[in-house]
């Protein structure tokens, strides 16, 4: 079972890349007490995280702070070095680029997808989420293959 609006994002933890290297983040640690637009893409540097999702949140980072939103958070099944990459690759430094390099916390929320036709193993679905003190106030979650409702765009205009 997944996550559903109300719910409190549960215990957990990823990684980011730290001035001194990978550092771990305690989930509730860095969701009290702020505004926060999570996103999850089954894949750094894959076709449509690359060309359309990610860059979308970039381009739009400044409406989202005007909006109230302290953080912007990109989450994806990968290591730390491969988010951190991806980061330099997209222009995406503004963006907090969280690891979650086993799947826990991924699996946590109950939205863990097996890729297995394209040979991925377990990613994350695509979603977006609106978490407010850690607690998700909206889900927008996308159907497998699909990218829309999880997008910049869409996110914006429906916070707005």
């Amino acid at each position: 079972m997944s996550v559903q609006i109300g719910d409190m994002l549960p215990y957990g933890s990823f990684l980011v890349m730290g001035e001194n290297g990978p550092q771990e983040v305690n989930v509730t640690e860095f969701f009290a007490d702020k505004t926060v637009i999570l996103f999850a893409v089954p894949g750094a540097f894959t076709p449509t995280c690359s060309a359309r999702h990610l860059p979308g949140f970039v381009e739009h980072y400044d409406e989202f702070q005007a909006l109230g939103v302290n953080e912007i958070m990109c989450l994806s099944v990968n290591d730390v070095f491969v988010m951190n990459a991806w980061s330099q690759a997209q222009g995406a430094e503004k963006i907090v680029m969280a690891a979650d390099n086993s799947a826990e916390f991924t699996t946590a929320l109950g939205l863990e997808i097996d890729i297995a036709t394209a040979q991925m193993g377990l990613r994350s679905r695509r979603y977006a989420m609106l978490v407010i003190n850690g607690v998700i106030q909206q889900l927008w979650l996308e159907e497998p293959g699909e990218f829309g409702v999880s997008s910049a765009e869409h996110v914006l205009e429906q916070i707005s």
